[in-house]
């Protein structure tokens, strides 16, 4: 009888190992666990039960008392952990100390969960072994975690559940599938800004049509160089915009699917007839984004776009702002020619846009009329700093003389506007400079120009800051310093701990 007693202990024991090891052996035998969580309790209780007649004897001693002692202890402290894990599951605080932020989400991204009307499921195929599984867990219960009951996930292994995989037509490991109940879409990497373009997409009704100008030498669309707009291009299809190009001079007129019409920095002055399309696009409630460079260093010949303006009540300077702020060199700009941003404006586009810093290369003065046209509103948006002006003085920018004059615009310097007039929305920068490939990702080059984009297209509840690339902070060591990194986790601390422990040794064998 009492080996049985024995070997029922020993089975009991066995079963709540394997308990505890089968979720990351057999995750999918979740309802194995609890039966053999209930059986190994009940052979470790009919073992003790077999054990009383020992056990009073055993218990008499006073080491017994000692061990009961202790094991009650061991059991409160069990207790104790176990209720604040289960407090901190319902109310728990994150804390990231990382210099870009990279375990939190961004303000766009909790912005758009707090504001979700429509249940989203997420399913993450990723093997059980796979590297990013558990930073997409992470990922994916901070998302759960600011919707609420509107977004549910779970992680699935591809391998022993295919025909889910077959279902969701997942061919490489790391697929996210976003679904709702009319639309779905795949995120093929655990990336916070990927997977909130999701669910922007499978989110909204459709796409809105974002027309660039195109035919005046403006920055194009698919050119991927330094001064080109492939980048602005894929930030707004990321946003879920569609970007077509605008040939005015063949098209004559503004498509009515337009969202918005680009203006991007345009070297020559569209034709009449061009400005009159975007007039009557404007006067049936039109969205414009007018970016208009300076005339110099550039032969920039616009002069048509400035008159065409002037008629919504902004004034274009002929000037090229100099900023001797040494603000700019914090951020590695050295040049007075890039005037860098820190106070915006209070709108809807600058909303979020506090403590970001944005640049603005090669910039004129954009400045509203003393005297606007009837029923139209000017509203400054960005302004250089008091130690700017707008100069005037070609050949001394040349020489690299420029000095504030009694004709140049004293700063702070604006150098961005907003137009309304009736359901007319029209936003003016004084360079183009913000949005090509070069600055576009500089700073808050990207949330500035999406914001406009988003405000225009009336998407306000868009406008935040963004999700940043992930950015990897590896630290260089020399020799030396590579040297004692190694020596002093592996051989001193461990040598000190190893000599502490044979003093002590010595010392109570000498006492003895």
């Amino acid at each position: 009888m009492k080996r049985l007693t024995d070997w029922a202990g020993y089975a009991g024991l066995l079963g709540l190992v394997a308990a505890i090891l089968l979720p990351w052996v057999r995750p999918q035998w979740s309802d194995v666990r609890w039966a053999l969580v209930l059986a190994g309790l009940a052979l470790v209780v009919l073992s003790v039960v077999g054990r009383v007649g020992g056990l009073r004897t055993v218990l008499a001693g006073r080491s017994a008392r000692y061990g009961l002692n202790t094991a009650v202890m061991i059991l409160l402290l069990l207790g104790i952990i176990g209720l604040v894990e289960a407090v901190s599951y319902r109310h728990n605080a994150r804390l990231d100390l990382t210099s870009n932020k990279r375990h939190s989400l961004s303000p766009q991204t909790i912005q758009l969960l707090g504001r979700l009307k429509t249940d989203v499921n997420a399913v993450a195929f990723f093997r059980s072994d796979q590297p990013g599984k558990r930073l997409a867990e992470d990922l994916l219960k901070q998302y759960a975690r600011h919707a609420g009951a509107r977004f549910t996930w779970k992680v699935v292994d591809p391998d022993r559940e295919p025909g889910l995989a077959r279902q969701y037509a997942v061919e490489s490991y790391g697929t996210i599938v976003l679904e709702t109940k009319i639309r779905s879409e795949k995120v093929l990497d655990a990336e916070e800004e990927k997977l909130t373009n999701g669910l922007v997409k499978v989110t909204r009704e459709g796409k809105r049509i974002v027309y660039v100008l195109q035919g005046h030498g403006e920055h194009e669309l698919t050119n991927t160089e330094r001064p080109g707009f492939s980048e602005a291009k894929s930030a707004m299809e990321r946003a879920n915009y569609e970007v077509k190009p605008l040939v005015l001079a063949r098209e004559a007129k503004v498509p009515d699917d337009a969202a918005l019409v680009i203006v991007a920095g345009p070297r020559t002055d569209p034709f009449p007839p061009e400005l009159t399309a975007l007039d009557a696009y404007v006067g049936r409630g039109g969205k414009l984004l007018v970016m208009v460079d300076p005339p110099f260093p550039d032969r920039v010949q616009t002069d048509g776009l400035t008159r065409y303006l002037t008629k919504y009540g902004v004034e274009l300077g002929e000037n090229l702002v100099v900023e001797t702020n040494p603000i700019g060199q914090l951020f590695g700009i050295n040049e007075p020619l890039v005037p860098v941003i820190l106070q915006y404006e209070p709108h809807p586009i600058t909303r979020d846009m506090g403590g970001v810093a944005t640049l603005f290369p090669l910039t004129r003065s954009v400045a509203g009329a003393r005297t606007p046209p009837q029923g139209v509103t000017v509203q400054p948006l960005v302004r250089t700093s008091p130690q700017s002006w707008g100069e005037t003085d070609r050949e001394a920018l040349r020489r690299g003389q420029a000095q504030l004059g009694p004709g140049d615009l004293k700063g702070p310097v604006p150098i961005a506007a907003v137009v309304t007039r009736d359901k007319a929305r029209i936003v003016v920068f004084g360079t183009s400079n913000v949005a090509a490939n070069q600055f576009l990702n500089v700073q808050g080059n990207r949330d500035f120009f999406l914001n406009t984009v988003s405000w225009l297209a009336e998407e306000e509840d868009q406008i935040a800051i963004r999700p940043k690339d992930t950015k990897q902070t590896p630290i260089f060591m020399n020799a030396s310093e590579a040297r004692v990194a190694f020596l002093l986790p592996v051989l001193i601390l461990p040598g000190l701990v190893l000599v502490g422990g044979i003093a002590t040794l010595v010392r109570r064998r000498a006492a003895k």
